[in-house]
């Protein structure tokens, strides 16, 4: 480990206070190991907290074996990193080195003592998203993606882990290391494939097979019932999550694809209070999940909502689209917008493979040196737009209207006009796309004119409209005429964020009328909460 900077060193091995240890002593048990013991396995449950007493224990590199790195953990440090929180399963293994002596705390009881006592809580997180923080920098992952260049599930795969920060590599099927890797997992010729470790090439290779592989997916009790869940994992269910915990609320956020909604596929917020120099979406909804498991709240990647009814009790159960069911006394509806699909005639055979509806890393790996198409006129397209621009040959932004002073942040806007790399056509409109198995070229309308023109490129993005993701409430509460949830007043509650239904609530872009930004969502799901505690509290 010492192959890392200084200061993200230090933070992995910041060591606990003489009294974290005493009360870790009072629930837990010191044990002995002999070397070459193994306190971690590779995919396994994580369900114990490890302290170092006396002795060395080392990480293990999941594709060689070997040690991890070049360091080890001694004396006052411990093991672990950011899975232990939400009950995941282990990304790395360890052992034992010398003989040792270790104190094994129950991951709920360690849990326990991190609500207790914040200080310990404070040393132990900033220790393990630290960790974490190394594993996705490094490119040392358990998890191998090969062949995502020719590949739409690998692809997709790619952009379920990177958005959902798990650690993986991604080899080419051309790189001298894929066809190592293909040989030693005896899969003949360099392929499309999923490895997970040294050798375990993944059968079930869709994000719901990775979820499960990492136990991202948690297995719900079929007779646990929730104080509040969250459905949508973007910044509104994320602080939502953050405050339900922190008030010792029973507490689940569910999310169909990856935790940070819309926003974390946003490259870089500039505007957001506290971030002079921007933070992505991802980075920023990443923060927030961490802090909401701090104080206890759960969540589950990849879970779609299909249907929610209330029991003759009260209590309301979500059936998901796999069929299981999920209970609460309260809902919290944090499903936000999606971007509107366009009526092309081969848009669904390019999605994935040259059509996109983010921008983060995983898609601008696929622009470098093209052409690169964004349509929408709204911030998230701006950034866009400028995110690519590092990388891209060129790119285009189509907008509809003549201008972008109503929908777009006058910053923004400046950056695009003045960036050399970026061309805005204004009244154009995208009407065809062009490829066999990956996207080639566009044919473009400019509105004014009636003229069509084609820009040769491999990668189209798709952010306009905003769509709310509300047909699996089942007619329980109001909607407006566009599908968005009406609370408050329009539906005589006092509550802003109280809808027609008691005990469903409604906040973020789902909401109508709310203010589509980021920061808005994340004030909306941190105030709703006191009046979810009251509704759960009410006798």
């Amino acid at each position: 480990m010492d192959r890392m900077a200084p200061d993200l060193q230090t933070m992995i091995r910041t060591p606990l206070h003489d009294d974290h240890v005493r009360a870790m002593r009072r629930v837990g048990e010191e044990k002995a190991f002999e070397p070459g013991d193994l306190i971690s396995e590779l995919g396994a449950p994580i369900t114990t907290f490890y302290y170092v007493v006396e002795g060395e224990v080392e990480a293990i590199d999941a594709r060689t074996g070997g040690r991890y790195g070049n360091g080890s953990l001694g004396p006052t440090q411990f093991f672990g990193e950011i899975s232990f929180l939400n009950g995941g399963n282990a990304v790395m293994g360890a052992r034992v080195v010398q003989p040792s002596r270790l104190l094994c705390v129950p991951r709920e009881e360690m849990l326990r003592l991190m609500s207790d006592i914040p200080e310990m809580s404070d040393i132990i997180v900033t220790v393990f998203a630290a960790r974490r923080r190394r594993l996705l920098e490094s490119g040392d992952a358990s998890l191998t993606l090969i062949g995502a260049e020719v590949d739409r599930n690998i692809r997709r795969i790619a952009a379920f882990a990177g958005r959902n920060r798990i650690p993986f590599r991604s080899l080419s099927l051309d790189e001298h290391e894929a066809e190592a890797v293909a040989h030693q997992c005896s899969i003949g010729e360099a392929q499309p494939a999923v490895i997970f470790g040294k050798t375990q090439v993944v059968k079930d290779a869709t994000p719901s097979g990775i979820a499960k592989l990492l136990g991202l997916d948690l297995d719900i009790a079929e007779d646990e019932v929730f104080d509040v869940l969250i459905v949508g994992g973007g910044p509104a269910g994320v602080a939502a999550g953050v405050y339900a915990g922190a008030e010792g609320l029973h507490a689940l956020v569910i999310e169909d694809l990856t935790i940070g909604g819309q926003a974390g596929t946003s490259s870089r917020i500039e505007n957001y209070m506290g971030f002079p120099t921007g933070i992505s979406g991802a980075d920023l909804v990443w923060r927030g999940e961490v802090q909401a498991m701090k104080f206890g709240t759960r969540f589950a990647v990849p879970r779609r909502a299909a249907k929610l009814e209330q029991r003759e009790d009260g209590v309301f159960c979500v059936t998901l689209e796999r069929g299981d069911i999920i209970c609460a006394k309260a809902v919290i509806v944090a499903t936000g917008v999606q971007y509107r699909r366009l009526p092309l005639e081969n848009l669904e055979a390019m999605e994935g493979v040259g059509v996109y509806y983010a921008a983060t890393d995983i898609e601008a790996r696929y622009c470098r040196d093209t052409e690169v198409v964004v349509i929408g006129g709204g911030n998230s397209a701006g950034q866009a737009a400028m995110f690519l621009s590092r990388t891209a040959r060129h790119v285009h932004v189509l907008v509809r209207g003549s201008s972008l002073a109503a929908s777009m942040s006058d910053y923004l806007l400046s950056r695009l006009e003045a960036d050399p790399n970026i061309t805005i056509h204004y009244q154009t409109e995208m009407k065809a796309l062009h490829g066999d198995d990956h996207l080639e070229r566009v044919t473009i309308r400019d509105k004014a004119s009636g003229q069509d023109w084609d820009i040769n490129s491999r990668a189209a993005f798709i952010m306009v409209g905003a769509a709310p993701n509300t047909d699996w409430l089942s007619g329980q509460v109001e909607l407006d005429e566009k599908g968005f949830v009406k609370t408050g007043a329009s539906v005589g509650v006092s509550s802003s964020y109280e809808t027609s239904h008691p005990g469903i609530f409604a906040v973020g872009d789902v909401r109508a009328g709310s203010v589509k930004r980021v920061a808005s969502a994340v004030g909306e799901g941190s105030v709703v909460i006191s009046k979810v505690w009251d509704h759960v509290n009410a006798d």
